[in-house]
């Protein structure tokens, strides 16, 4: 005959032969001994999701500024430096691909394409000078950075706007 060790309060009620409080032994008369309960292992407590707010609105003028500066970098890196290099191997090739680049650029949608990338390269111009400036420890304050970046945000959008008057 076999028995399940019973778990009683703090201990297990296990005769002498048993190797595990969970295995089966034979029904014994011998006398049982008390050991001390088995730590049992709990299982971690779940986390909860974390839920990520990405929305920019809440970031500070300084944060919006290092994000827009990134973005960019990475924007001109993979699309704007590529695609200058190659409408300047098309355009000073021949005069045919010139003047065909020249129609391309007087579409209204082209030349809006070209002012965001010329926002993108000019937001990372300031952007950079800004922060060549704090790692020279100017400005580091919370009033001049947090000015610095609305004088970076706005500078790039008043630079732009004067180009767009001067393509269209």
């Amino acid at each position: 005959k076999f028995r399940l060790k019973s778990f009683t309060g703090n201990a297990f009620n296990v005769s002498n032969r048993a190797i595990s409080p969970f295995a089966f032994s034979s029904v014994s008369t011998k006398k049982t001994t008390k050991i001390p309960a088995m730590s049992i292992p709990k299982s971690a407590p779940r986390q909860r999701p974390k839920y990520y707010d990405l929305n920019l609105l809440h970031l500070p003028m300084p944060g919006l500024v290092s994000i827009f500066h990134r973005i960019t970098g990475v924007a001109m890196f993979l699309f704007l430096i590529p695609a200058v290099l190659f409408v300047l191997q098309c355009t000073l090739g021949s005069e045919a691909g010139f003047n065909q680049w020249k129609s391309i650029f007087a579409q209204p949608v082209v030349k809006l394409i070209v002012l965001g990338f010329v926002w993108s390269y000019l937001h990372h111009l300031f952007a950079g000078i800004r922060y060549l400036l704090l790692d020279i420890h100017v400005g580091t304050a919370l009033q001049p950075a947090r000015m610095s970046a609305r004088v970076v945000l706005a500078l790039g959008l008043i630079a732009t706007v004067l180009v767009g008057i001067r393509i269209w």
